[in-house]
């Protein structure tokens, strides 16, 4: 049903992701809001590639104006009429709680907005995990597909804010066909000190990963960027390191450091990066206006090897 699902261009190391999705069926998902030209291709982009089966949530006469400017027929995809945004929101994360779709797509509506209903404590989608963002980066200096967490919804985190956003991200690590995914916690130096709150937390989080509090992985900190991805430089430093040069993840100490990380790659370094919110009761892809076809695509292709993947755990 999804032949012919690999993309063009990039390092292939998307492709190897979405090649894997060309074995699995198509998961059904509540797209947000797609008012916008950007929106509705992307999700209907997904749809030709055998990722998803949209369900289009939000005013039918806006979706099938955007979709005669696009140029493309909606008539065989399911729309569920809401007269907002925030009512698309609600009504999308209503279906989700009664299983009539499994993931949760943005259209053209603000984040915020669309998180409002998802942790919502009267019929949202809230789980005893924090929820935290990833992006999930194909860096061409890179010799693998490379996590960034978070960059995008937890703005101070504590130490046990962090313990969710570690495992969210080992979790999606191992559905995407990581074993034992390496993290490195960083901050701005690879030494512990008082002067340095994110030291301590680096430190902590590992001896929590030794302790069974965060599972499924191996994770090192503190280490900083150098070190966590450079082999030679912790070498230099005297650091011995099973994560150093080879992470899977990178585990920032807050939302600016993670974002502004991010975004280098991307526009320095040429990156292509997928999103995704993770510890809700599904996964959320969160798709921007600036994202390429490409980085669309993957997004839906992410989400939906997390959903296979839960699905084979339960």
């Amino acid at each position: 049903m999804s032949q012919g699902i690999a993309v063009t261009t990039g390092t292939g190391k998307y492709e190897e992701l979405l090649e894997k999705c060309g074995r699995l069926e198509a998961v059904v998902t509540a797209v947000v809001h797609p008012c916008e030209a950007t929106a509705l291709s992307g999700a209907i982009e997904a749809a030709e590639k055998g990722i998803i089966i949209p369900i289009l949530v939000g005013p039918r006469a806006k979706i099938e104006a955007t979709a005669d400017v696009l140029g493309v027929d909606v008539t065989h995809f399911q729309i569920v009429d809401a007269p907002h945004s925030h009512a698309s929101g609600v009504k999308a994360v209503e279906l989700l709680r009664e299983a009539k779709a499994e993931l949760l797509m943005k259209g053209s509506l603000h984040t915020d907005e669309l998180m409002a209903a998802v942790v919502s404590r009267d019929g949202g989608l809230r789980t005893a995990r924090r929820i935290s963002h990833v992006f999930v980066m194909d860096v061409p200096t890179y010799h693998k597909v490379l996590i960034v967490t978070d960059g995008g919804i937890n703005i101070a985190p504590t130490l046990e804010d962090k313990v969710d956003i570690c495992q969210n991200a080992i979790d999606l690590a191992v559905s995407l066909g990581r074993q034992r995914p390496k993290v490195a916690i960083l901050a701005a130096v690879e030494t512990v000190t008082s002067k340095m709150p994110a030291t301590i937390d680096a430190a902590a989080l590992c001896k929590m990963s030794e302790r069974g509090q965060i599972t499924g992985a191996v994770l090192d900190g503190p280490l900083a960027f150098d070190n966590a991805i450079s082999k030679d430089a912790a070498e230099t430093k005297h650091i011995h390191s099973e994560v150093a040069g080879d992470p899977d993840i990178l585990v920032a100490p807050d939302l600016e450091a993670g974002n502004i990380l991010a975004k280098q790659l991307s526009f320095l370094a040429n990156a292509d990066s997928a999103g995704l919110v993770l510890g809700a009761r599904v996964p959320i892809i969160l798709t921007s206006r600036a994202d390429n076809v490409r980085s669309r695509i993957a997004s839906c292709a992410i989400a939906m090897l997390a959903v296979h993947a839960r699905r084979n755990r339960q």
